[in-house]
């Protein structure tokens, strides 16, 4: 298997960035959003993201592989130095260590911009089920993320309902 690269999205990358989150809509409740966004509504999403944030990209042999960017968490002037986290791969690219790069640069990104709290918003399965694992909040625990919240109940999709947990990493110091 060849290296992941991880670079800056642009514009362009919207269809093959959409491929991948469309996967998580149809067949996970890892994202709670219940309908594929259009491809216009994604590449405004990205637009948006960008004229703040990073949002990158990794790549590998050629193609588009997973995803993670940046957001705001709160919009009030008082949250600037904290900011929400998402990330997606493709379903096949699990385990090769792409969303710990991904991640480490993004935290990068963040921390030179004067980032200090990172928070992930996640789906948080009742019981685990073919749509919903603790697999993402492992992944963040591995990262150095600790819970910080649960809301129960709160999600509801595939007839079922989930749970979402709040996860936290402080990557600064608060001065």
């Amino acid at each position: 298997m060849s290296d992941i690269t991880i670079r800056p999205v642009i514009l362009e990358d919207a269809a093959a960035i959409l491929a991948i989150y469309s996967y998580y809509v149809e067949k996970t409740a890892i994202t709670f959003e219940l309908e594929v966004p259009s491809l216009s509504e994604f590449q405004a999403r990205i637009a948006k993201t960008l004229t703040k944030y990073p949002y990158l990209a990794a790549v590998r042999d050629g193609h588009i592989v997973g995803y993670a960017y940046a957001g705001t968490f709160k919009n009030r002037a008082a949250y600037d130095h904290s900011v929400e986290l998402t990330i997606y791969l493709s379903p096949g690219e699990r385990g090769h260590g792409t969303g710990r790069k991904l991640y480490k640069a993004l935290e990068n990104a963040l921390s030179s911009m004067g980032i200090i709290n990172l928070y992930a918003c996640i789906g948080d399965p009742i019981i685990e089920d073919e749509h919903l694992t603790h697999n993402s909040e492992n992944f963040h625990a591995h990262l150095g993320f600790t819970k910080v919240g649960t809301f129960h109940k709160c999600g509801r999709k595939f007839g079922r309902w989930y749970n979402m947990i709040w996860m936290e990493k402080i990557i600064g110091q608060h001065t």
